[in-house]
Formats: C-alpha cells, sequence, structure tokens
C-alpha cells in the first residue's frame, strides 16, 4: 500500500494523500459555504495527518488562498461582497498576520509550537461554540417573545448586539460601507482586523474562523455579507501569508497542489448553497463544525501527554475531523443539490407561464 503514501520534500514525511484529497474538497466546499478558507480545519487536519506544526499552518495557509479567490468571485456575483469593508481591513490584516508568523517562529526554536497552538486552537474554539449558540439561543427567545406577544417576527434581528455599541464610537474617519448597510469608524474594522490577523498567523487559520463571527457580532454585517466580504480577506491575508511562510521554509507545496484540486470545486459548490441556506441556518452548522473540530483537536492533546493511549486517540481525532469534513460536505452538497432542483422548477413554471 506504499503508492497511497506521498513524501514530503521539504520536511521529507511520507503523509496518506487520499486523506490530503478528502480534506482539500470537504474543506473547500466548507469554506466556500461559511465564508472562510477553512483553515480552521485544514491546519489541525493536516497535524492529525502527520504534519509538523509549523508545516501544518504554512502549508494551510498556501492552499486557502485559491479556493478563497474562487469563492470570492462567486459571492461578488451574488452582491455578497463589500470591497470597501475588505479593502481597509487588509491594513490590519498585513500587520497582524506578520507578527503572528514571527511569534510561531520563535516558539518553534524553543521547541513549545505544537503543544500552545493546539492549546490556542481548543480555547479559540470553545469560545466562538459558546459565542454562535449564545446568539442563537438569544435569537430564538425574541422570536418567541415576539410571537406570544402578536408581533411580527424580525427576520434581520440577531441575539448579541454588540456591534450597536461599538458603533456609537465615532472616533473619525466615520465610513458608511453601502453594501454592509452599516456606518461606523474605520478603526473598528482595522483593529478587528489585526486581532484577526494576528491569530491567522499563529494558527494558520486565514482569520476566517474569528473574522466572519466577528464581522457580524463586531462590526454588524449581515451573515450573507460577512461571509462574502470574509472570503475576500481571506483570499488577500492567504496570498500574503503563502509568501511568508514559503520564504521561512514552511510550506510544502506538493500536499497544497494535492488539496487545491478538490478544493477549488468544492469552493464553487459551497458558494452556491450560501443562495439556499440563510442566516441562522449557517451560523447553526457553523458552530456543529466548530465543536467537531475542537474535540479533535483534544483528542491529540491527549494522545500527545499519554503515551500508552496515542494510537488509539491520534486514530480516533483522524477519523473525527476526516468524518466531520465529509459530513458537512456532504449535508451542503445536498442543500446545493435541493436548492438547484426548486431553482430549475421554477423557471420551468415561470417560462410556461409566460408562454401561455
Amino acid at each position: 500500500m506504499d503508492w497511497l503514501y506521498a513524501t514530503m520534500p521539504i520536511a521529507g514525511f511520507q503523509v496518506f494523500w487520499p486523506g490530503l484529497v478528502v480534506l482539500g474538497f470537504g474543506v473547500g466546499m466548507i469554506g466556500g459555504f461559511f465564508g472562510m478558507g477553512g483553515g480552521w480545519m485544514v491546519t489541525p487536519g493536516l497535524n492529525i495527518l502527520g504534519f509538523p506544526m509549523a508545516f501544518a499552518i504554512g502549508t494551510d495557509i498556501a492552499q486557502m488562498a485559491g479556493p478563497s479567490i474562487i469563492s470570492t468571485t462567486r459571492h461578488a456575483r451574488f452582491g455578497n461582497v463589500d470591497y470597501r469593508l475588505g479593502m481597509i481591513m487588509i491594513v490590519g490584516t498585513v500587520g497582524g498576520f506578520e507578527s503572528g508568523a514571527q511569534l510561531i517562529m520563535f516558539l518553534e526554536r524553543i521547541g513549545k509550537v505544537d503543544i500552545y497552538v493546539r492549546s490556542g486552537y481548543l480555547v479559540l474554539l470553545s469560545l466562538i461554540a459558546w459565542l454562535v449558540f449564545t446568539d442563537v439561543a438569544k435569537k430564538m427567545r425574541k422570536d418567541r417573545e415576539a410571537r406570544a406577544a402578536g408581533r411580527e417576527v424580525d427576520a434581520l434581528s440577531t441575539g448579541i448586539e454588540w456591534h450597536k455599541r461599538l458603533h456609537r464610537i465615532k472616533i473619525p474617519p466615520v465610513v458608511h460601507f453601502k453594501k454592509a448597510g452599516i456606518r461606523c469608524s474605520a478603526w473598528l474594522p482595522i483593529l478587528v482586523s489585526f486581532c484577526t490577523g494576528l491569530l491567522a498567523g499563529i494558527l494558520g487559520i486565514g482569520g476566517g474562523l474569528i473574522r466572519m463571527p466577528a464581522l457580524i457580532y463586531l462590526v454588524g454585517c449581515p451573515t450573507h455579507i460577512a461571509v462574502g466580504t470574509d472570503l475576500f480577506e481571506v483570499a488577500i491575508s492567504g496570498l500574503y501569508g503563502a509568501a511568508s511562510y514559503s520564504y521561512k521554509g514552511r510550506t510544502e507545496l506538493l500536499a497544497a497542489v494535492i488539496m487545491l484540486i478538490g478544493a477549488a470545486i468544492g469552493a464553487q459548490i459551497g458558494s452556491i448553497a450560501t443562495k439556499y441556506v440563510k442566516g441562522y441556518g449557517i451560523r447553526i452548522f457553523f458552530g456543529i463544525a466548530v465543536i467537531g473540530c475542537a474535540v479533535s483537536i483534544l483528542l491529540k492533546i491527549v494522545a500527545a501527554q499519554f503515551p500508552g493511549v496515542r494510537t488509539l486517540f491520534d486514530g480516533a481525532a483522524t477519523v473525527l475531523i476526516l468524518g466531520l469534513v465529509a459530513a458537512l460536505a456532504l449535508y451542503i452538497f445536498m442543500k446545493f443539490l435541493k436548492g438547484v432542483r426548486v431553482e430549475l422548477a421554477e423557471k420551468k413554471l415561470l417560462a410556461q407561464h409566460l408562454a401561455r
């Protein structure tokens, strides 16, 4: 079964290449659907498949730029990208990203990169999951109260509304973002993008894992605009990050190319699927994905600390992360097929009506 393994030329280790294909296709689809490059699953996925953490981060960042560009063009066609907001956020993203990359090089030199990055992932994923499901719970409570009072349910209301307080801070320049429908200080998206860029450089997530929720809860973007604008940011930060980590010799381009083959196809399907699942439907499944990813990282941490159960827990982590990617990709693909069938049926009925 040696043909199922490919040797990575830079780091010199072997990897199960079908796992890279599954990871690339599934994460490309999931990234296009959730508005992220998918790095929040790729970095731990590559680490679980055997990549040293620094190489997992660098390779992930190199591969995420391609599907993110494809997904951005798809979302742009649907009017889901606020380019003005995205361009302003690039200012903070680049500075934060380079700061995070330099920290990773330091942690690698002192031999602490794996445990620190895994622990950081676990904490961050737990916080994101709490945020998403707290928001959903508050939104559902608001809807129940509106129905009980005989009022019409506001489809645009949200559970967590931190952005309303932040919008009151009017530090010049104050900018109107027409596509997102918000007006705020330019320093708000710049600060958000710096923080997400810093975590992107440290965790190799392209910032998408926290930028999409940050755009919703802190900046105040509607969910579908946050998805498209975040993908635009992921594409830019991915190109910069790929150059930065390649220069530092921590990118396995062969693995990135293998994943890109599947990711390029998956990203288009995921982007189109957002036409048929809106708002809180996207947020709920994003939360489920985050929890599953956090559990897989926890299994990997336990395996590293207790050699007696390493084989069992490493295997469980691999099955979980690949199974999670496959399950979410299947769900998105089914939503895509269902939406396309409904849309084609509506067009057929319209054509028959016009022909009469």
